[in-house]
């Protein structure tokens, strides 16, 4: 009855303000609606931006919203504050967040995935695979991926940003970076894959990346738990013969 008779009240003072625009009503109807911004901006924690600062956004998208709310649609302000807060936080993130851009689909799939992952992780009790974000989104598994990649240029570091280790990453820039001799060994190893039988390729994929186990992978693929031990031998056996250096 209480949830009633304030919507009632709501209903009453957009209609009023909607007749006088009393600036006075006004912050009223943004003050009592201040708790819906901040439980929306909370949505997006943990992408990269304060708390504070999508506090901000959500609060003046508030007040547009009040603005704009024509209570002669028939529609709840609680609906249309919704959208048109959530429209603007991810705008926000869209426009202002990424240091290096990436296309609006990239983008918007990058900020939905944080939301999906955090509900999957509570639902399943540990982090999703790409698989189950992408099961989750209505994404392929391929967006998926390339969404996350395109994640770690959101935000750029300052190279006087203080580092885990001593100093700034300013005073190791110049060193040797290990990867390159990591991207080469990637690369022989990519066309080493690519030699090997597709059933070969799906049993190592089913092991390596999504973590089964050969007893799981055997009821998979329908073999045994032995022929399938005898693939994984044989198929990183191959896949090691391009890294032999003959002495």
């Amino acid at each position: 009855m209480a949830g009633s008779a304030r919507t009632a009240g709501d209903r009453a003072d957009f209609v009023e303000f909607a007749a006088t625009r009393d600036p006075a009503l006004r912050d009223r109807l943004v003050e009592s609606h201040l708790g819906l911004a901040h439980q929306l901006a909370r949505r997006f924690g943990h992408r990269g931006e304060s708390h504070d600062d999508l506090v901000q956004v959500a609060s003046l998208a508030l007040i547009h919203a009040v603005d704009r709310f024509d209570p002669g649609l028939g529609f709840e302000f609680s609906t249309f504050a919704t959208r048109t807060v959530l429209g603007e936080l991810k705008r926000h993130f869209r426009d202002k967040g990424w240091a290096v851009r990436a296309p609006r689909r990239v983008q918007e799939l990058y900020l939905e995935l944080g939301g999906a992952a955090d509900d999957l992780t509570q639902e399943l009790g540990h982090p999703p695979t790409v698989a189950e974000l992408a099961e989750r989104t209505g994404a392929t598994e391929e967006a998926v991926l390339e969404a996350l990649e395109a994640g770690q240029g959101y935000r750029a570091t300052s190279i006087d940003a203080p580092d885990r280790q001593e100093g700034a990453i300013a005073s190791r820039l110049g060193d040797i970076d290990d990867g390159y001799v990591g991207a080469d060994d990637h690369q022989v190893l990519v066309q080493a894959m690519a030699t090997l039988p597709d059933r070969e390729r799906t049993i190592l994929h089913l092991r390596f990346v999504d973590g089964l186990t050969q007893s799981q992978i055997a009821s998979h693929i329908g073999v045994s738990q032995m022929h399938v031990s005898r693939l994984l031998a044989a198929s990183i056996a191959r896949l090691r013969e391009p890294f032999v250096v003959d002495s």
